[in-house]
């Protein structure tokens, strides 16, 4: 007999909640914080990129943090060059044992030594010219040989590892090249920082030339934000490739939620005093028709902006809202259960005493 009571109570008082929420305009403290759907202050333009039209990017230009490709097509050192530890020699020697002739490359192991094997062993070599390591040879061989001819040629610079491979664009806009130093290389374009990398490679090497492109393409960027209808908003960072459209994106989020509506619209960040130009997106046009006037083409920075459900809004507002006087009326009630219990306990312990008192 407590409970319809209470629970007459819970359903008067959330009855009356929304009620007074309908008298001052159906106020749900979630729903003022986000606005409705800015409308374009001037109509789309005819040329907007579209699925059926697309345009390409311009020149990609370079920024953290972006990973650049670097291959070296031409690295020669500037003369005179001495050797270093790990650097690639081809020697070819004449008027060797014959059972252990001397040719080819040798790399220069730790410790600055050339290895040229039993039974001739190790040479140092680091630290010489071509021509000082040619001499250094030919005299350790003249203690086993009687007249070597020795020819010593560079094949491969150790530092040319430092130049080819991966490199990340850092936070102050630099490359690192190991021991050739750093070089700045943002807001370039790849032949820009091309053209700048061999000048300052320059210093070191005769002539060099790389290779150069883009492997990490991080810094370039658009947007798909769901409105979250109360329970917070979604924000996911996809890389622009050039080719996607409104349905690319959403497809990347997996389709629209449960909380989602089907009003989209594009906000793309323009110069200017408004800011941003609006571009309204029919989803049910796209989707179910395959209309492709308003399946917009992702330009780099584009906000793609999914609009929550309002009815799932207001619900989820609406229990936010309850949600107190539910936990007070559940407390209530548990009290009310419990101290009724223990009356009536009582109460069955008194009637069982008078009835055994009766029986005797």
């Amino acid at each position: 007999m407590i409970f319809a009571p209470c629970r007459a109570a819970r359903t008067i008082i959330g009855l009356a909640l929304i009620c007074l929420g309908t008298a001052s305009g159906c106020y749900v403290p979630h729903t003022k914080q986000h606005l409705p759907m800015p409308m374009p202050t001037d109509p789309v333009p005819a040329n907007t990129p579209r699925e059926l039209q697309k345009v390409t990017l311009p020149p990609y230009t370079i920024e953290p943090p972006d990973v650049l490709t670097i291959d070296a097509v031409r690295v020669v050192p500037k003369s005179p060059y001495r050797v270093n530890t790990l650097d690639v020699l081809v020697v070819n020697v004449e008027g060797t044992l014959p059972e252990a002739p001397i040719a080819g490359p040798y790399a220069v192991e730790p410790g600055g030594i050339l290895n040229l094997g039993p039974p001739y062993g190790p040479v140092k070599v680091v630290g010489l010219t071509l021509d000082e390591i040619t001499a250094a040879i030919k005299a350790h061989l003249q203690k086993t040989l009687r007249e070597p001819e020795v020819s010593v040629t560079l094949s491969e610079l150790a530092t040319k590892q430092l130049i080819t491979g991966d490199h990340l664009v850092g936070p102050d806009g630099t490359v690192t090249l190991g021991s050739y130093g750093s070089v700045f290389v943002v807001g370039m374009t790849l032949p820009q920082a091309k053209a700048v990398i061999e000048q300052h490679l320059a210093q070191y090497l005769e002539a060099p030339e790389i290779s150069l492109s883009v492997t990490g393409f991080n810094s370039k960027v658009y947007f798909v934000i769901t409105q979250g209808a109360g329970v917070g908003d979604g924000v996911n960072r996809f890389p622009i490739t050039g080719n996607e459209t409104v349905l690319d994106a959403i497809s990347q989020i997996q389709g629209l939620n449960p909380t989602s509506s089907k009003r989209i619209w594009i906000a793309r960040p323009i110069n200017g005093p408004d800011g941003c130009q609006i571009l309204p997106v029919d989803w049910n046009s796209i989707t179910q028709k395959g209309t492709a006037f308003t399946n917009y083409q992702v330009l780099p920075g584009d906000r793609v902006y999914v609009e929550e459900d309002k009815l799932v809004a207001f619900d989820n507002g609406l229990a936010k809202l309850l949600a107190p006087v539910e936990r007070i009326f559940g407390f209530t009630l548990l009290g009310t259960n419990t101290v009724s219990s223990i009356k009536f306990f009582n109460n069955r312990g008194a009637f069982g005493n008078n009835n055994f008192n009766n029986n005797f």
